[in-house]
């Protein structure tokens, strides 16, 4: 079982999933931050379009290139230890596609015949799966060439958010294809060898992305020949980054019932993969103030309250509240019982409710301390 901050100190890449509305960015960022307190280059990046990640880093906004982060901001006390740097950035979807074009093209040509064709500047970001390929093509471009110790991925809040793990295979596959094949030979022959299916693939790929004529779907398909073979490898290599060992995912939720629900969604989307929930990380849980059950406490009240005094019933109703700050912390724990069980072996962190918003470095450092001494 492995830490929160043994994740921090120790892994390259951490994947941080889970659904919206449960402090998922606030964790990703938290997570950054406490690498870079410990010395470490940290940068977080978010394929979440939304500005949660920005407004969480109190920055106006973010781009497709790393942003460093003053230290002033996440180390405002001065006691963190040297050496350690915060960067933050969201993926522009398309920014990232153009790149890998002219990463793999064999000419400056070639790429620029890619980066000009109708259909291409449709496709790149709107064609379900870019988003996902593009988001492991930014996090192996972080690894390969970054010079970061840790990255700290920020997934989208939906149940789509694991999508990305499937999207180097799914790349492979198209590239095999029989239709992809078909479209990449000579453009004389593309309708008369394709025949019936080519036809169908092209009038869907109208039906996708508009009314742009048939040839420019031929010609991005021309434009592109030689370039499968880059875009397999990379596919490949980003499998393998996914699958090392000092690649970790934590999962995030808080103890409402359908946050688990999707908690737990999560961990076997994850186990079909043959990915595993490194850590669980539970924010807004309430804290347990007694050892008494609640009932209990209500006699307690009870008996309190029978003595009609002013003393006694300040007394009885302090005890009232603190049975159903009891009876709803216990609630949470029994929800959160069969997720933990699920996840087997993982480390589990409780993040109690602050009563304040997180939305500064003051309250990401506040959330980092109870990470940091979980596990």
């Amino acid at each position: 079982m492995t830490s929160p901050a043994e994740l921090i100190a120790d892994r390259h890449v951490l994947i941080c999933c889970g659904t919206g509305g449960v402090g998922k960015t606030t964790t990703a960022a938290t997570l950054a931050i406490e690498g870079a307190r410990l010395g470490r280059s940290a940068v977080v990046v978010t394929i979440d379009p939304a500005k949660r990640l920005a407004n969480t880093l109190g920055l106006e906004h973010l781009s497709n290139s790393a942003h460093e982060i003053s230290r002033d901001l996440w180390d405002a006390d001065g006691d963190a230890a040297p050496g350690g740097h915060l960067y933050a950035l969201m993926l522009d979807t398309e920014t990232t596609f153009d790149q890998l074009v002219q990463t793999y093209a064999r000419s400056e040509e070639q790429a620029a015949g890619i980066l000009s064709n109708r259909f291409y500047r449709n496709i790149a970001g709107a064609l379900s799966g870019t988003q996902e390929y593009m988001a492991m093509e930014k996090l192996y471009e972080l690894h390969d060439r970054g010079g970061f110790d840790l990255i700290v991925v920020d997934t989208p809040p939906t149940r789509h958010a694991l999508d990305f793990l499937d999207a180097p295979r799914r790349l492979t596959r198209l590239l095999d294809n029989r239709i992809f094949r078909i479209l990449m030979v000579p453009t004389r022959g593309v309708v008369r060898v394709g025949g019936v299916a080519a036809q169908a693939f092209l009038k869907t790929i109208a039906r996708v992305v508009g009314s742009e004529p048939v040839d420019d779907v031929i010609a991005f398909f021309r434009a592109f020949e030689g370039m499968e073979e880059g875009f397999r490898e990379r596919a490949a290599q980003v499998t393998q980054l996914l699958a090392a060992e000092d690649t970790a995912f934590v999962l995030v939720t808080s103890p409402r019932r359908d946050a688990v629900e999707e908690a737990e969604y999560f961990a076997a989307r994850l186990a079909d993969g043959d990915f595993a929930v490194d850590a669980l990380i539970v924010n807004r849980v309430h804290t347990r103030y007694s050892d008494d059950d609640p009932d209990a406490l209500r006699a307690r009240a009870r008996e309190l309250g029978s003595r009609r005094s002013e003393a006694a019933d300040r007394l009885a109703a302090h005890y009232a509240n603190l049975a159903d700050l009891e009876e709803v912390a216990l609630r949470e724990r029994a929800e959160l019982a069969g997720l933990e069980h699920r996840i087997g072996n993982a480390s589990v962190a409780h993040v109690p409710e602050l009563g304040h918003d997180v939305h500064d470095f003051a309250a990401l450092h506040s959330v980092g301390r109870h990470l940091m001494a979980a596990g």
